[in-house]
This record gives structure tokens, sequence and C-alpha cells, in this order.
């Protein structure tokens, strides 16, 4: 069911008669009482074909604790923008939005409801993610299809469904994620981030969710609202967070906005199609230009994704409370936000501050797919003395993905190999607090890290024990548990293939042991058990770090401790065994005398110890 409030007009002598074919629609589609964002500027669009509707009425709302401030009337009749200040002795109920045709001698109201909030108000939901959670990255539409009688929705654009191609939909949604619940709990498994799960009304390549044609309703082949509702409920009750996947910085070429634009300058607009130019150096660059700034923030992304214009207030708006109204809506626990870089970034620290207000504990964490650790750094919080500021609590850490994927990938060397990725440890000092950053082997943008590791399993075993025991928040992706395999090229299509299992008519089902190859429970069970240790274990999710510089040809050591706990971890990236002398550790060993290795159990004396040529070590050291 839409979220959106239509009101279907008919003919009578008070009641507005030309829309009679059309429909009023009001974004955001109902509010709440006791808000922080008490300013709400509703957006009202017309479909009625004669344009005219919104420049020849009075306008008026009489509802006790709400005033209308100020009416907006934009180039574009079909549309209206009203200012209300909701004050705090608001209640919730039902309202009119009056609409008088003076010279007419013709009315009509809009019903637009207040809602009350939530018991909490934004404290007791919207938890947010910490370095306690392991996040699981699922594009719903590959992962499990839970119900079949959305997999094709009459009226829409995109009705492919064939999975036998990586182009078209396959029919995954979000009871398939629901039913799913407990496999992932059992894997360790805290916190779910889907893809976008907003209506995708567009032509084709509509499985992956980044190209919205309506903010105010969940994709009705996942499901919609109801769907949506559902599992944020289940996955409440057992202890599981939601993350959803927000895109600010553009939206589908079938928006209404862009098929019916309310002003001219909704979108950043060019003499010709200008792409941006993915040059996020240009933003902090003190010798950088004005035009280059212009050309990447504001260039399009892709044609089929219309850059909006987040200078105008009035999309600022827009896009400001749709985000608001999805957290207080759903419950939802935090936000992924897509192609960070490329949003007008005073924007987002001010969408950024609304949601805090509303929401304190809710994260936020942006994608930053750029090289280097200051370029990354410059759009979240950081120590840097410079003009802007960035309120973003951490990003998607890239950074040290390219460090972990040079250490399985190349030869030790002074800046190559395992080398680079404790250099990207060692300048952790830039962030506010790197512990909020997302660390990650791979998404639905990279190729499969199994994959690009060449299918080693003992080097990506090693890469599972980094990822579960490195600073942050530990993000993996829908089969990493599986050895699933793809890379992106021809298409990012080959990183998004189905999970096996989610299908009646899979011929295996991985989602349980029995379904899985002994190498696949392999693995499945290492993740598990490191992910399963993590969790209780203090050190880690809340600990400091010291690393100690690689030596001997590639062995990279780091601790993670408090005053409860210690957890030493060695990643052997060479080529051959390679004994690890514990003299050298004495400033963090001191007082132990006994090592458990965390995925055997095997204790032992604390002394020097072998690791296997690519390999690690986790252990958690004894008194």
């Amino acid at each position: 069911m839409k979220r959106i409030l239509l009101l279907y007009l008919t003919v009578s002598t008070t009641i507005f008669s030309f829309a009679q074919t059309g429909a009023v629609k009001a974004y955001p589609t109902h509010w709440w009482t006791g808000m922080k964002w008490n300013k709400l500027q509703i957006m009202i669009h017309s479909e009625d074909n004669r344009n005219v509707w919104a420049d020849k009425s009075v306008i008026s709302i009489s509802y006790p604790g709400v005033k209308l401030l100020k009416v907006h009337r934009p180039e574009n009749r079909k549309y209206v923008f009203l200012d209300l200040e909701i004050s705090p002795a608001a209640r919730p109920g039902r309202m009119s939005i009056d609409f008088n045709f003076i010279a007419m001698n013709e009315r009509f109201s809009l019903p637009y409801e207040l809602k009350a909030r939530k018991a909490g108000n934004g404290t007791q939901y919207a938890q947010g993610v910490t370095a306690a959670d392991l996040m699981y990255l699922i594009m719903p539409d590959r992962f499990s299809n839970g119900d079949e009688s959305n997999d094709r929705v009459a009226g829409m654009r995109d009705q492919s469904l064939n999975r036998d191609t990586v182009f078209n939909r396959h029919g995954g949604d979000l009871q398939g994620v629901q039913n799913q619940l407990d496999y992932l709990q059992s894997m360790g498994v805290t916190a779910i981030w889907l893809n976008p799960v907003l209506e995708n009304d567009m032509p084709d390549r509509t499985e992956h969710g980044y190209a919205f044609t309506d903010h105010y309703t969940i994709d009705p082949r996942l499901g919609g609202d109801a769907a949506y509702a559902s599992l944020v409920d289940a996955a409440h009750k057992k202890g599981l967070k939601i993350i959803q996947d927000a895109v600010y910085n553009h939206v589908g070429s079938q928006h209404i906005t862009i098929l019916d634009p309310p002003m001219k300058d909704w979108l950043h607009n060019w003499d010709k199609f200008t792409q941006t130019s993915y040059k996020d150096q240009v933003m902090f660059d003190p010798y950088g230009s004005n035009r280059d700034r212009a050309i990447m923030s504001d260039g399009w992304f892709v044609r089929s994704m219309p850059d909006l214009n987040q200078h105008n207030p009035f999309v600022a708006n827009f896009l400001i409370q749709h985000a608001l109204w999805t957290v207080q809506e759903f419950g939802i626990d935090g936000w992924r936000i897509d192609t960070y870089a490329y949003n007008d970034l005073p924007f987002m620290n001010r969408c950024n501050a609304a949601l805090e207000a509303d929401f304190p504990r809710i994260t936020m964490f942006g994608e930053t797919w750029v090289h280097g650790v200051i370029n990354q750094a410059y759009f979240c919080q950081n120590n840097f003395n410079i003009p802007f500021k960035s309120n973003l609590q951490a990003v998607t850490d890239f950074q040290a993905l390219w460090g972990i994927t040079d250490a399985m990938t190349k030869d030790f060397g002074w800046t190559d190999g395992v080398n680079k990725l404790y250099t990207a440890m060692a300048q952790d000092f830039v962030y506010t607090n790197p512990m909020r950053n997302v660390i990650f082997l791979d998404n639905h943008d990279l190729s499969r890290f199994y994959s690009v590791i060449g299918e080693d399993v003992e080097k990506y075993k090693s890469s599972i024990d980094w990822l579960m025991t490195n600073r942050g928040i530990p993000q993996l992706y829908y089969g990493n548990e599986i050895l699933m395999t793809g890379v992106t090229h021809p298409s990012d299509g080959y990183v998004r293939k189905d999970f096996m299992g989610g299908w009646k008519t899979d011929s295996v089902n991985k989602f349980t042991a029995a379904g899985r190859t002994a190498k696949e429970n392999e693995v499945w069970n290492y993740l598990a058990r490191i992910a399963n240790f993590r969790r209780s274990s203090s050190a880690i999710t809340s600990g400091r770090m010291m690393q100690f510089t690689p030596e001997d040809g590639g062995v990279y050591p780091y601790f993670r401790y408090d005053d409860r706990q210690t957890i030493f971890v060695v990643l052997n990236t060479a080529k051959e065994k390679k004994t690890v002398g514990i003299k050298r550790f004495e400033e963090r060993t001191k007082g132990f005398t006994q090592m458990r290795n965390v995925h055997t159990g095997e204790v032992l004396p604390l002394g020097d110890f072998d690791v296997n040529a690519k390999a690690s070590v986790v252990l958690e050291l004894l008194k």
C-alpha cells in the first residue's frame, strides 16, 4: 500500500471541480507531534492538467497548535509549498488544509494527520550501530524470495523476471530477508544493511534500487510498506538492527519531481549533459578552482539519475524531512549514505544534524569511495583545522579495504603489501573517532574479495580474522560466508548473484550446513566462530588498539585490549611459515602467562609460536 495521501475530487458546487481527473498528493504524507523538526514544509502536488489549481486559491489551516506561516507558489502551478509551525502544545489528530477558490465559489479540504511519536521519542528506537555490531549487507532482490506474489507488479515499468541473467530482477524481497533472520543471528550478525528499498519504477536494471521514483513508497516488488514494517519489527524483536540506504544526491528519471519539476532549479541544470568528474580532491584542494568543484559536486552521476540541487531550500527540506519521516515511521536504526562526496556538503551537515536532534542514538556513515586517508577523513568528523568541518559520524573505510587487499595480493615492501594496511591504520589520528568507521572486504559495487585473492581459502580466513578484530564496525556482504565469487567486469551484476537456497526451485540450500560443500562449511564455521566470539569481547568491541610494524617478510601483529581482556592478532602475509617471537611485545604481554587460540580453543604457555604461510592467529591472553 502506498503511503501517499490521495484525494480524488468530484464535481460539486462546493468541491474543487476541475481536478476530477487527477489526484492531490502531500509530501510528507503525515507528520508527528513532539518532533524537534517542528517547522514543517509540506509539498502538495496536483496532477490536474489545467495547471492553475494552486495559483487561484486561498489556503488556510485551522488546528490548535498549528500555524500556517507562509505559502510558496513556484513557477509550476501544479505545486504549492506550505510552511507550518507545530507547537509543543499541538495534539495528535487530523487537521484540514483548506483551499478556497473565492472567484469560483469552490473549495476543498485536504486531510492531513499529525500522529503521536512512538514511546521514547527516538531514544528507544533508532538505536544506531557501534563497533559491538556486525553488519550484513543484503541486496534484497538477490537474497531470498519469500513472497512470489510480488515478483512482478502490474503497471510498473520493469516487468523483467529472469534469474538466468544478472541484468533482470530475480524476485527476492523483504519477506525473504525476514525468513532468514535466525540464520543471520546464528552467524553472529547483529545488524542488517539493506540496499535501497524505496520504489524504483524505472524501465530496467531496477534490482539495485538506487534510482528512487517515490520517496514515500517502499517498492511493492519487495513487499511494500507492510513487509518493511514487518521486517523491522521482527528484526528488533530478535535484537537485530536495520540500516537503510539513503540516496540524497540523485533520483530516478521517472520521479514525479523530474517528470513534472516544481521549479526550474530543482535539479543541477547544465547547458549540456555534464557528468561529475569523480575527483574528490577538488573539494579540499587549497589551489582548486570553483569550476572543478562545481563539476564534481553538481555534475550528474549518470544520465538516468538526475542530480538534485540541494542548494535549493525546497529540495533540501524535501530530502531532510523524508529522512526524518522514514526513521520515525519505520523505526530504522541508522543510515548508510550513498555517494556522500557528491552531495552538497553543507546540506549534508544540516541533514545529519536534524537526524541527530530528533534521534540522538542514530548512526550515519557515508560512502566515500576515494583514495587516501586525508581524502576520506575530509568527509567525516576529523581533527583538521580547515574551513569546512563535516559533522558526518563515520565513513565506509575504503582505505582499510585497499590496505587489506594489498596485504593479501602484493609482496611485502616498504610501502607495499601489508605495509599499506599498517600505514592506513597509523593515520587514524586524523579521525575524531575511527572506531565508528565501517570496515569491509567487499560490497555490491566491488569484486568479491574471495575472487580478488584468487580463491585462496587460507588468505580468506586470514582476512576474516582481520575484519572481525580490527578497529571499527565490520560489515559482511551477503554470501561472504559461503565463498561467493564474482568480479565487476564486464558488469557489476556478477557480484550480485543469488544466494542459493533463497528460492523454492534452487537445487541446493546454502542457508543450511547440509546444502553447503565441505569447503563452504569450513569457512562458514570459521567466520561464525570469530563473529560470535567478538560479540562478547570487550577488547575488540570497545577496547584500544596497538599495532607493531610489519617485519620478517610480512608478519603484521596488533593487539586489541582494555582493562579486562587482551587479544593478540598476527597476520602472516608471507609465502612461508614464520615464527613469532613473544619478547618483542612485552609492553602488551607483561603479566600474562598463557594464550588461548580463539579458533581451536587450545591453551598454551605464553611463548614463541609459528604462523603458517598466508595464515593468521587470534589469541586471547590469560594470566
